[in-house]
């Protein structure tokens, strides 16, 4: 079900810690956030820090990650003071939930969830461990602890939502009302192409971070993957490269693609990586500037991921103690 976001939802969504957010991350889904939080939105954003060895051996840098991922969330326009930030770990009744809730989904509904499968697929290890296949079930607990009832998903993580849906059913079945179904806000975003013409990821090396330099972000941009062809055009089936860059420099505009593509010409693809360049360092300089600045006060930062915890915390020990009680199980005093 897909329903537009009023001032009365809770919103619960996140990012994982495994690198800097990039390009795709802001116009997927960083963008829409903040224009969420403003419009008056209770939204949480949790940083899962525990998933990042879902799929890997060791969380390296995990702590620089995340408090990356703040200071982009900040540069972006996040405000602690109206959004809640914190982090997965440091919410003991949240990964308390996963107990019960694994306890209510089958092997099998886990092991066919297709993003696990794709996690797997693209998995730096030999063999994965057990906790790749509890991903969904986290997921959900980090959705229902603090009874967020819409999530902002693309259409690759609908099965995720629909499986924290199935949980939240099976439990208030099971033991009694205690979680909302969360509904699904699909995300009407473009999907933004790495360098390599491949999906833009931070695993793939083919992303352009927030946080780049002016000159990193043209040096990425001149070795973007195009064609041969010199007249430039707006065309993703068949000219997905081009049209990437394209689709880049329209969102930084503000402009419609087939107009920039159409002002581009017979230029080629040096003009075009010159707009593209152009546009992306204009559009971008006023968060780095406001990211750049808020990396001077890391103590600032990191009260504010503290701040942000405390708040998480009381409001899952609340939801736990619900749990607990409709389970019939020892409630602590």
């Amino acid at each position: 079900m897909t329903t537009p976001a009023t001032t009365t939802d809770r919103i619960l969504t996140g990012d994982r810690p495994t690198g800097p957010l990039h390009l795709g991350h802001y116009f997927g889904t960083l963008q829409n956030r903040v224009r969420l939080q403003n419009e008056g939105v209770d939204l949480f954003l949790v940083i899962p820090d525990y998933q990042v060895l879902t799929d890997r051996d060791v969380a390296e840098r995990l702590t620089e990650n995340v408090e990356d991922v703040v200071l982009d969330y900040l540069g972006a326009g996040v405000d602690p003071t109206r959004s809640t930030v914190f982090t997965h770990s440091a919410i003991p009744a949240l990964n308390q939930l996963l107990l019960p809730f694994l306890s209510l989904v089958s092997v099998a509904e886990l092991s066919r969830n297709p993003t696990v499968k794709d996690e797997i697929a693209h998995s730096r290890q030999a063999a994965v461990s057990g906790l790749m296949y509890t991903y969904p079930a986290h997921q959900a607990a980090d959705i229902l602890f603090c009874k967020a009832n819409l999530v902002p998903v693309g259409k690759d993580q609908v099965p995720h939502l629909e499986l924290t849906r199935t949980i939240a059913r099976r439990f208030n079945e099971r033991y009694g009302p205690v979680f909302p179904e969360p509904r699904t806000l699909l995300s009407e975003a473009p999907l933004l192409l790495g360098t390599d013409g491949m999906k833009m990821s931070k695993s793939r090396s083919n992303s352009i971070a927030l946080k780049a330099s002016s000159d990193e972000t043209a040096r990425l941009i001149r070795g973007a993957k195009t064609d041969a062809i010199r007249t430039i055009s707006y065309d993703p089936e068949h000219r997905p490269e081009v049209s990437n860059l394209v689709l880049l420099a329209a969102l930084c505009q503000g402009r419609d693609p087939h107009e920039v593509a159409s002002e581009l010409g017979d230029g080629g693809s040096a003009a075009l990586k010159a707009t593209v360049t152009e546009a992306v360092n204009t559009y971008f300089a006023p968060l780095r500037a406001r990211r750049a600045e808020c990396a001077q006060d890391m103590d600032y930062v990191r009260k504010l991921i503290a701040e942000g915890n405390e708040r998480a915390n009381a409001i899952a020990e609340t939801t736990l103690d619900e749990v607990r009680e409709a389970m019939g199980t020892f409630r602590m005093s």
